[in-house]
C-alpha cells in the first residue's frame, strides 16, 4: 500500500526524524527532485527518512571542500566539481547545496 504526500508532510517527517540533515529550504528543493525523478521515470520514491539523509546531504560550499579535501571553496567551483562527480539537486538561497553523496 502506498500513500501521497505533500511538501508540509515531506518536511514534517523529516523534522520528527532527522531535523538538522536539511532546512526547510532544502528539503522544498529535495521534494521537487524526488517528484521529478518519479514523473521523468516512472517508478515511484519511498519516503525513506534515513536511506534519503544517507543518499544527499545540504552543506555549505566550505563543509563540502572541507569534506572532500578539496582546495577550493567557491560555490561555482565547488558546483562545478560537484556535477561532474553526482547530481546537485539545488542550491538554496542562502548558498547551501543539496547534492547526491558519492
Amino acid at each position: 500500500m502506498k500513500q501521497t504526500i505533500n511538501l508540509s508532510q515531506f518536511r514534517d517527517e523529516f523534522n520528527s526524524i532527522r531535523p538538522t540533515n536539511f532546512d526547510y529550504e532544502g528539503l522544498g528543493l529535495l521534494f521537487n527532485y524526488l517528484q521529478q525523478y518519479e514523473e521523468d521515470t516512472g517508478e515511484e520514491v519511498e519516503l525513506d527518512v534515513i536511506a534519503l539523509c544517507c543518499d544527499y546531504s545540504q552543506a555549505s560550499p566550505k563543509e563540502i571542500a572541507d569534506a572532500y579535501g578539496l582546495d577550493f571553496e567557491d560555490a561555482d567551483s565547488i558546483l562545478e566539481y560537484l556535477n561532474d562527480k553526482t547530481t546537485v539537486v539545488g542550491v538554496c538561497d542562502h548558498s547551501e547545496i543539496v547534492y547526491a553523496n558519492f
